[in-house]
């Protein structure tokens, strides 16, 4: 054999890659395989009609177990660990049993079971029991790869699976974000697997996977702890374009107990209607407004005064002390509608009584005088009581006493009496949420005695506002709505558990996760907390990337009014979608926005510098045009995303029909591999717009350009 033969022959580490990928490849099969008999026959118990409450149970968590399964083509297996006593366990988006589950080890385990923790957690100075991790990369039923991880020693990384993880983040973007299960960091996964008992803030710069770690965390919570899958689980996003972003995410986790919202779509029939400044928008979005609601709907309840009410044609008064006392229970610890209800009830009480006082002082006025007629009357009676039947007659018309069933029977005549009610409603009325708001807003005297805080020129900014929902006034609608009580019991029963938490403004979710949280005004915490009186609830977020109106800049500010110092922080510091050319950029930009906190680490590079070019006015839109085919051509089958400050936007998109074009606050939380910045100067000058070109400049995972406006001169 030739020395040529020999460099043609493929080494030891190639022939062992193969016949890994084979391994692989025979272990994949087996558990599709099983997935598919499972799925078989979950769907031949599913089409057996439920017959009880038990059974309609067990269906929902068939049917649970099933959609889990269904979702699980893309990553059914991702991972592999290899023990130190030669155990070998395969990790995958779902649980996989054995064909005897009794007996058998499960062919894949879900990534959230205890037993898959080390896959995230095991280093080579803490192997954790494990001697290799295996990265398995797919493509649905076909396995592409494997990546070896030694625990041992031998090879030298901070990231887990760095491989499988720079593969992954090179890959184009498709405009939908992937779950990432396969490639969690340690410091990730320690925040996924956190505790769920009260709050939960994570800092983290761009690129460190906040909102990967949010979902995945969700999925985590709703395996770890059934009862959250019972109550549901609020996924709060700053955008519907958010949303739509990472909405097949959950699904290819296994999830369907999620609720997806903006704080603006949190109340059920109120949609923002107009824009407003962004001075009267930090007004309204002050704690303070939350008191004056309390305040204000403790106003409305009315005051105790005498109460005439009629009753079959007689007059009674019920005196002003009886009501005080009556108001003072139905208003403890309640809302305005639902003390109204007991204080209802109770009148109707009292109606009641005052009614047998006066039939029974009437009866024994007439016995006083009559008892002769009343004795024959009577001894009539007991020879017959098919005529006492007959006529309807009550215990009063037989013996002068009334029965307890007499006076139920009373009681609920009363309850549903019209004109009782109408005199009852019209001292005590109905009042609308929406409509209380607008009386408040609208007087300035009401502002001035239930919000005193407020300068002259604030509540004049207030006053001037046109018609229509502002976005900052969904809260306050929303604190209102709280305090008055739906005056509608009950609510909608049946369905999907995520559509009737949808439909109901006070559902009670398990936990709320909230992305880019730093963007939350403190009367919007004020509806996360409604949602959420556990406190159970993670919010992650920059607090560098804040540009809402609100005043805070850290995040002790930010959620103080809503927590107060119980609270937990956690902080992710690697950043692994923006390349470090890009990041190179950044601290310039932190420290013109006041943050004292540095960018995270990128720990990979693109090799692709970010370039800049210059442009006159009358030339913006058509090189950015030019350049935007130029980057679309390079990113073939990836994305392209233009950002520019809020006056140019109209103009780009005209001149970029069906491109993404997007200001610095809508392009938060998304990711392309091209980002064309236009008018970075122009972001700047925008209201913290220095915290909007930090947000602008980080949407890349591979290329930067930045187009700059130049005035020409004469």
């Amino acid at each position: 054999m030739s020395l040529n033969d020999l460099t043609t022959l493929p080494d030891q580490d190639e022939i062992a890659n193969e016949t890994a990928v084979e391994q692989e490849q025979t272990t994949l099969d087996e558990a599709f395989t099983r997935r598919d008999e499972l799925l078989r026959q979950l769907d031949a118990d599913l089409a057996i009609p439920a017959t009880d409450a038990v059974h309609h149970a067990r269906m929902r968590m068939m049917a649970q177990r099933r959609s889990e399964l269904t979702h699980a083509e893309q990553g059914l297996i991702f991972g592999r660990l290899d023990a130190l006593d030669n155990s070998v366990r395969h990790l995958g988006r779902v649980g996989i049993p054995g064909a005897d589950p009794e007996e058998d080890e499960p062919l894949v385990i879900d990534w959230r079971a205890p037993a898959a923790r080390a896959f995230y957690t095991a280093t080579a100075v803490d192997p954790q029991g494990q001697a290799r991790r295996r990265h398995i990369r797919t493509s649905e039923r076909t396995v592409l790869g494997v990546d070896d991880e030694p625990l041992d020693g031998s090879t030298a990384s901070d990231l887990v699976g760095e491989g499988a993880l720079l593969a992954a983040l090179g890959e184009r973007r498709t405009g939908r974000m992937s779950a990432a299960a396969a490639t969690l960091q340690r410091e990730q996964d320690d925040v996924i697997r956190a505790g769920a008992h009260g709050p939960l803030v994570v800092q983290g710069g761009p690129g460190t996977g906040k909102t990967v770690v949010a979902l995945h965390r969700v999925a985590y919570l709703l395996f770890t702890h059934s009862r959250l899958a019972a109550q549901g689980v609020l996924v709060l996003g700053p955008s519907m374009r958010f949303l739509d972003y990472i909405a097949q995410v959950l699904p290819a986790l296994g999830e369907t107990a999620i609720v997806s919202a903006t704080c603006d779509t949190l109340v059920p029939g109120i949609a923002v209607e107009r824009e407003e400044s962004r001075a009267v928008a930090e007004i309204k979005g002050r704690a303070l407004w939350q008191r004056a609601m309390s305040q204000y709907t403790a106003s409305l309840v009315p005051s105790p005064k005498d109460l005439r009410l009629v009753w079959e044609g007689e007059k009674y008064a019920l005196d002003a002390h009886r009501i005080e006392n009556a108001l003072a229970s139905a208003t403890s610890g309640r809302s305005y509608h639902a003390a109204r209800a007991v204080f209802f009830e109770q009148v109707h009480d009292l109606l009641t009584d005052a009614v047998v006082e006066r039939i029974e002082e009437v009866l024994a006025q007439m016995e006083d005088g009559l008892e002769d007629i009343l004795a024959g009357v009577d001894a009539a009676l007991e020879r017959s009581d098919d005529r006492a039947s007959a006529t309807g007659a009550i215990g009063a018309d037989i013996d002068g006493v009334l029965s307890e069933e007499d006076i139920e029977r009373l009681r609920d005549r009363i309850a549903v009496d019209p004109a009782v009610a109408a005199v009852l409603a019209q001292w005590w009325p109905s009042l609308d949420a929406t409509a209380e708001l607008r009386r408040l807003l609208g007087d300035d005297a009401l502002l001035r005695r239930w919000v005193p805080e407020l300068t002259d020129v604030e509540r004049a900014s207030i006053l001037r506002e046109p018609v229509g929902w502002a976005s900052s006034e969904i809260p306050l609608i929303d604190a209102l709505a709280d305090l008055l009580g739906d005056p509608l019991s009950g609510g909608e029963q049946g369905g999907f558990l995520a559509d009737r938490a949808a439909a109901r403004r006070d559902w009670v979710y398990g936990h709320v996760v909230i992305d880019e949280a730093q963007e939350l005004s403190e009367m919007q915490w004020q509806m996360v907390m409604r949602r959420c009186p556990s406190r159970s609830i993670t919010a992650v977020g920059d607090i560098d990337q804040a540009e809402a109106p609100h005043r805070h800049t850290t995040w002790g500010q930010a959620v103080e009014a809503a927590f107060g110092d119980r609270w937990t922080e956690a902080r992710l510091t690697i950043c692994y979608r923006t390349p470090r050319e890009v990041m190179a950029l950044t601290s310039p930009v932190l420290r013109n926005a006041g943050s004292e906190n540095e960018p995270p680490r990128a720990v990979r590079a693109s090799g692709i510098e970010p370039w800049e070019r210059e442009v006159e006015e009358r030339d913006i839109a058509a090189e950015a045009a030019r350049l935007v085919e130029e980057l679309s051509a390079r990113w073939t089958g990836g994305t392209v995303g233009i950002v520019a400050p809020q006056e140019r936007l109209a103009a780009l998109r005209a001149a970029l029909p069906g491109e993404t074009v997007l200001s610095a606050t809508d392009a938060k939380g998304l990711e392309w591999d091209a980002t064309l910045l236009v008018d970075a100067s122009g972001i700047a000058a925008e209201p913290r717009g220095w915290n909007g070109l930090y947000v602008a400049l980080t949407r890349c995972t591979q290329e930067l350009g930045q187009l700059h406006v130049v005035q020409r001169v004469s």
